[in-house]
């Protein structure tokens, strides 16, 4: 058994565009990633970087032309790996004449739960997202934010081990995209691993261990979020009790004044969202390099 969630390893996916062998598109080139179990990894690019291509590939509903996809040392393709994987898409579609509850009851029959143990998890998931309160109401007159919690209890129905989001705030609220937030990092405070797939950069910021930038299906650049967004060839020191003048003088002098200590030192932190522009336009004048 592997001792990774998720392991993206040279996978590579193209599509045919016509009848001639010619004709076709590279939606992702020789990508290669790792997920840890428990962890929060955020993939991100823009539209047409090949991160649905890649998350369609993990759940195992296309097959990559080249490489390996695994899934808790399973194929993604494999029966063994979707029954550990919980899926939230973008824009779940639901029954809108179904409540809540009668949605997770729907779904949780699906995934072969019946009676006491299917109630329980029922009341679990609702708690768990916060729509007790509206357990009995219909969809139809769910807001957007209280729909992707729905979505998300109906994901975590069957206990999966890694649960795949693409674009979970996506068109939310402030207040409901802080309640998805916090839910994620629920989730891996009980141990669940998270794929997230979204172009909001500052909220895969707040809950991401690991980010992977995609563009045009290539890695760009990935690692944990704290070493992408430092600035290496930068120093940032915050003082306490300093005088202005000693701003100016390097740490001997403030080390020699006893009025003054360093309560901070480290690289100073750029943005997610700058990284992100930066290495965009980086691509850009990369591939019309190579065109010339």
């Amino acid at each position: 058994m592997s001792d990774l969630a998720v392991e993206v390893k040279n996978m590579t996916k193209v599509f045919s565009r016509g009848l001639k062998k010619s004709d076709y598109v590279v939606a992702v080139d020789n990508l290669s990633f790792d997920i840890k179990p428990g962890e929060v990894y955020g993939l991100i690019g823009p539209n047409g970087s090949g991160k649905s291509t890649t998350m369609k590939v993990v759940l195992g509903l296309m097959s990559p032309t080249k490489g390996d996809v695994k899934v808790f040392g399973y194929d993604s393709g494999d029966i063994r790996a979707r029954n550990e994987i919980g899926f939230l898409p973008e824009n779940p579609y639901f029954y809108k004449h179904l409540t809540g509850k009668e949605t997770l009851k729907f779904y949780g029959k699906l995934c072969g739960f019946r009676g006491r143990e299917l109630q329980d998890r029922i009341a679990e998931l609702l708690e768990l997202v916060d729509l007790e309160s509206a357990a009995n109401r219909r969809l139809g007159g769910y807001s957007k934010g209280m729909l992707q919690r729905i979505g998300l209890a109906q994901a975590l129905i069957q206990r999966p081990r890694l649960v795949i989001l693409d674009e979970p705030t996506a068109g939310v609220d402030p207040l409901g995209s802080r309640q998805i937030r916090d839910l994620i990092l629920k989730l891996k405070d009980d141990g669940i691993t998270v794929f997230l797939c979204s172009h909001l950069l500052e909220q895969v910021q707040e809950v991401c261990d690991r980010v992977g930038i995609i563009f045009e299906g290539r890695m760009r650049r990935e690692g944990p979020l704290e070493e992408l967004i430092q600035i290496e060839e930068q120093t940032a020191m915050t003082f306490s009790g300093a005088k202005p003048e000693l701003l100016a003088k390097v740490r001997e002098l403030i080390e020699a004044d006893s009025g003054a200590t360093i309560v901070e030192e480290g690289h100073p932190k750029t943005t997610l969202e700058r990284l992100f522009v930066s290495l965009s336009h980086a691509s850009n004048t990369d591939d019309k390099g190579d065109e010339k």
